[in-house]
């Protein structure tokens, strides 16, 4: 079944879900803001894309994070800021057994799903 990570309050969230459930695709919901996000996420999503891409650099979360501490940025750095500030999380991330997508447009979504029916 297809999960989708994201925080409830998040317009692109809210898009994900609407075009998930206007498709009929079955999906599970996850709040990273209300039910965790936690390393072991982060880690799998990490093994199959770049950890970069899970980083929300546009965020008002990111922002407000010293720049000294922006700078220099590993992956471990990046996962504890994320754990500790979900918003941090680029969202949705969509994933299944067969493919991992962050962030949402309907076309990129549309083909990735149909190139795993």
């Amino acid at each position: 079944m297809l999960a989708v990570f994201g925080i409830k309050s998040c317009d692109t969230c809210r898009r994900a879900k609407k075009y998930l459930t206007e498709q009929d695709i079955e999906f599970r919901f996850h709040d990273v803001r209300e039910d965790g996000l936690d390393i072991q996420m982060l880690e799998r999503w990490a093994a199959r894309i770049d950890w970069q891409k899970l980083l929300n650099k546009q965020s008002l979360t990111w922002r407000k994070i010293p720049e000294v501490d922006r700078n220099d940025m590993t992956k471990d750095k990046a996962f504890a800021l994320m754990i500790d500030r979900p918003t941090l999380l680029k969202r949705p991330v969509l994933e299944s057994e067969k493919f991992l997508a962050v962030g949402f447009s309907e076309k990129r979504f549309s083909d990735f799903w149909a190139s795993t029916q």
